[in-house]
């Protein structure tokens, strides 16, 4: 499809921070086949985090999820056709617009369909976008077996000094301590876990000999969320005394956290799949999402299309998915009301000797029973 190995690419991911995660592996790819290249992402404000300090990255624009005319028309004097090559990870049709402005050479996901089209028309090479029965890692790996480039699926984090010194300074005994990271607040509250549930696991993990440490985000409303799930969790558990981290790290930072803990426990979030990628042993808790497409991608793994079934509890790797019971599961769905503020039944039924089992099973070595 080149003519020449590409000396500038963009790769365009305007989509959550956990797409923008999950499309590390390909840049990696792009990165090992071409080396001197200088790689790009764009990606919205809000998610440039995850890409901090990545190895790979030479640039990362930021763009708003919404913008005036008047700065759409200053991004696109400032992308037009500076690219060797630019590739969009989603089919929607901004992504595929920006690919199309930056790249001399375009290759992006595409849907099927008439409507389609004209988007198809604007880019050199499609792979097709599979929203239900290939994981979002291997979809972006597609676009590298376009090219012709060998598959990496590893998630490389960059790393400083400050980050060891603020983790320690926070956690002194991080790097000799037993410890569970245990992430309570998703951004949307479908994916929302039981809040009786989560004070039980982290009895349990306390009669194990386990500390119990919090992260979170700086959004103010999750750290409401945490600061008060921190005091309830002190109150119902004894002297349990969490360590709360919400709002205290960057993502280098949590990641070197998530590097020593003995476990982590999750909903389906990007903490979740960064836990994962670091190859922490990692308990995530789904609902109505699909794990096919959304399961957390264990460290080392290169399964193909996904390592996960689309129904059961399930061991991966360092992963153990636990998915909430019902014969709805999984919806596909925004919650039991159909929207992202509304709660999902299957797991608010999940029950912390559910979680528990996994996680004894996937501490052992053994895999939990679908």
């Amino acid at each position: 499809m080149l003519k020449q190995d590409p000396g500038r690419i963009l790769v365009v991911v305007t989509r959550r921070i956990g797409d923008v995660l999950l499309t590390v592996p390909l840049v990696r790819s792009l990165k090992s086949a071409w080396p001197s290249a200088r790689i790009g992402m764009l990606v919205f404000r809000g998610t440039e985090g995850v890409l901090a300090g990545n190895p790979d990255l030479d640039d990362v624009i930021v763009v708003p999820a919404s913008q005036p005319a008047v700065e759409t028309l200053r991004l696109a004097r400032r992308l037009w056709r500076r690219y060797d090559l630019a590739i969009s990870t989603s089919p929607s049709d901004r992504p595929t617009l920006y690919a199309w402005l930056a790249g001399r050479r375009r290759i992006g996901v595409m849907a099927a369909g008439a409507k389609h089209a004209w988007k198809r028309a604007l880019l050199h090479a499609t792979v097709p976008f599979d929203d239900l029965d290939t994981h979002t890692v291997v979809l972006n790996l597609w676009l590298a077996d376009l090219l012709g480039l060998p598959r990496r699926f590893d998630v490389p984090m960059g790393r400083a000094e400050e980050d060891e010194r603020r983790v320690e300074g926070l956690f002194p005994e991080f790097r000799k301590a037993r410890f569970a990271v245990l992430h309570l607040f998703p951004k949307f509250t479908y994916k929302m876990w039981d809040p009786i549930q989560w004070r039980e696991l982290a009895a349990w993990l306390k009669a194990k000999g386990i500390a119990v440490v919090l992260s979170g985000s700086s959004d103010p409303q999750e750290l409401l969320y945490v600061n008060e799930s921190a005091d309830l969790l002190g109150r119902h558990a004894g002297d349990l005394h969490p360590l709360n981290l919400a709002g205290k790290l960057s993502f280098s930072q949590l990641a070197l956290l998530l590097e020593g803990a003995t476990l982590y426990v999750g909903p389906d979030t990007v903490t979740t799949h960064l836990a994962a990628a670091v190859g922490a042993p990692t308990v995530a808790l789904f609902g109505p999402s699909n794990p096919v497409k959304w399961g957390p991608w264990p460290k080392g793994c290169d399964a193909d299309p996904s390592p996960y079934r689309f129904r059961g509890t399930q061991v991966a790797g360092n992963v153990a998915l636990v998915q909430g019971a019902g014969h709805c599961v999984p919806c596909l769905q925004e919650g039991c009301a159909r929207h992202e503020g509304s709660e999902s039944v299957c797991l608010q039924m999940l029950s912390a000797g559910t979680v528990i089992k996994a996680t004894e099973n996937l501490l052992a070595g053994t895999r939990t029973p679908a």
